[in-house]
């Protein structure tokens, strides 16, 4: 049976009230239809629906097309699988932002905890502290008192803690921490009017349902599969390299304290 074409509103098939409100492409529902000058629209919810049959003229094009939003893209993959590689790429090609989640979580609480934080990276710097510490007493450029004083004042907020814990343990970030670190990316300045390229979120299904019920929708998501022998290949070589410097680095400082102990003995 040959059916009637429909005549779609300015937006097609997606919500008016969202790329309005939102600056979003949110693929509207066909049961929260409705109909306005011979030109059926489809919206996210009944409530935007509600919202558009107050005032459709504030949601219609005039006298130019109504603007697209720019491309946001998820990428998504395992820990080795090139995520940021690709990113960094796109990102150069077409002229977006490239948000690495990850290290932009370790932005926010760097000022704090004055190193990275995580698993990697606490083995990186464990030994190495301890022996400039020791470096810092012997030299008496600080004494032990007041670099405990010193670490006894830096508190980290809440919104930090959880941070830090997802960061060190995967704990998953609490809604009202997303919510001041997501949103942003697609209602504010400058990346609502460029676009991005998100590396390595949604991460969990729960993320993936948050972004859902905030009304933000990627327009692609991209997931890299990765074979596990070509990811050892590809990190193997670095972390055994990081291995050594940190190996040469200890010997260095164990050098040093070695001659600073010698003049103090002197």
């Amino acid at each position: 049976i040959k059916q009637k074409k429909r005549h779609m509103g300015d937006t097609k098939h997606f919500c008016p009230v969202s790329l309005k409100e939102n600056f979003v492409l949110y693929p509207g529902l066909q049961e929260y239809a409705a109909k306005y000058k011979e030109k059926i629209y489809y919206f996210s919810t009944s409530e935007y629906r509600d919202k558009f049959l107050k005032n459709p003229e504030e949601y219609v094009a005039h006298n130019e097309p109504l603007q697209a939003p720019p491309l946001r893209v998820c990428l998504l993959g395992i820990h080795g699988a090139g995520k940021s590689t690709c990113a960094r790429q796109i990102a150069d090609k077409l002229g977006i932002f490239h948000i690495q989640f990850e290290e932009y979580l370790q932005e926010l609480i760097l000022p704090k905890t004055k190193k990275k934080v995580g698993p990697s990276f606490d083995e990186d710097h464990e030994d190495d502290n301890k022996i400039a510490e020791e470096l810092e007493d012997f030299s008496q450029t600080m004494t032990k008192t007041e670099t405990e004083k010193s670490k006894e004042d830096v508190k980290l907020t809440d919104e930090e803690e959880a941070i830090k814990a997802n960061l060190m343990d995967n704990t998953e970030l609490p809604p009202e921490v997303l919510d001041n670190i997501v949103p942003q990316w697609w209602k504010k300045e400058p990346f609502r009017s460029t676009g991005f390229i998100l590396d390595g979120f949604p991460r969990t299904s729960d993320e993936a349902r948050y972004l859902s019920e905030q009304g933000l929708c990627p327009d692609v998501a991209v997931y890299i599969q990765v074979e596990e022998s070509d990811i050892f290949d590809r990190l193997f070589p670095l972390r055994l390299k990081k291995w050594k410097d940190r190996r040469a680095k200890k010997k260095e400082y164990r050098k040093k304290l070695k001659d600073l102990k010698a003049k103090i003995r002197v």
